[in-house]
């Protein structure tokens, strides 16, 4: 099914998934069990909570305040091209988080041997999924 076509609402964990806002529904659900979501303005804690266009959504992702407005809803997981068009995001990228953004790989010198704890740690940041 493509974007708006069909349902007319749809679970909010669904909706984050099927947007790649979360790698797994899972995730999705326990961040909205922990109340980290909010529909228009209210904290939800049941991710069967329903959601139709012109909802508001945020919640914290990679360190940052997420605000996205929905646009449609989809009836599967569709590519990255295909999910960027179920929202549109309202949220106000600041000056600091513009590095972090732009960069998403850790670099090492070349024979430096095996990643010290330091930066496992810091390769942990971009290849483990976050709440």
């Amino acid at each position: 099914m493509m974007p708006g076509e069909g349902n007319v609402v749809q679970r909010i964990d669904k909706w984050l998934w099927h947007a790649r806002m979360f790698s797994t529904r899972s995730i999705a659900t326990k961040s909205i069990a922990a109340g980290k979501v909010r529909v228009n303005a209210v904290r939800i804690t049941k991710p069967s909570r329903t959601v139709v266009p012109g909802d508001v959504v945020g919640f914290v992702s990679e360190g940052r305040v997420r605000i996205l407005k929905i646009l449609a809803l989809a009836g599967c997981r569709e590519s990255f091209l295909i999910a960027c068009t179920l929202y549109e995001d309202l949220s106000v990228a600041t000056e600091k988080d513009l590095p972090r953004l732009l960069t998403r790989a850790v670099t090492r010198r070349g024979g430096a041997g095996r990643p010290t704890k330091l930066d496992r740690r810091r390769i942990g940041v971009f290849t483990t999924p976050r709440d």
